[in-house]
């Protein structure tokens, strides 16, 4: 089992930055691949990107390559998003998932999911 705790969402200008963390327990955090997803209101969930077990490979939505960048420090057990210029359009709940082996773009073949941060974006 995995648990996920996300955390440094918040309120931010359009044009500004905000760096999410999700924080694993377990000691077998660094075998897990990552992804991070998000859902506005109104909206299906949707990929934002995700990263392999050892961080040698990350991928990308359209909407966020080049703005947003994923990473992992497997010894703090944490992965990050670091999200640059943001856009209102990117107001939503974010969430991380892990997986023992899949990190690619569809949510239900994550096995484990966080809560959830709220990110909000204004014009």
């Amino acid at each position: 089992q995995v648990q996920l705790v996300e955390s440094g969402g918040g309120l931010v200008q359009a044009g500004g930055s905000l760096k999410l963390s999700c924080a694993a327990s377990g000691r077998t955090f660094s075998s897990y691949a990552m992804g991070w997803f998000r859902q506005a209101p109104g909206k299906e969930r949707e990929f934002v990107a995700s990263i392999t077990w050892n961080g040698d490979y990350s991928y990308y939505s359209d909407s966020v390559n080049g703005r947003f960048t994923i990473s992992r420090d497997n010894a703090k057990n944490t992965v990050y998003l670091q999200m640059n210029s943001l856009k209102p359009e990117d107001t939503a709940v974010y969430y991380c998932a892990a997986d023992p082996s899949y990190y690619g773009r569809r949510g239900s073949m994550y096995d484990f999911w966080g809560v959830g941060t709220q990110v909000t974006v204004s014009s």
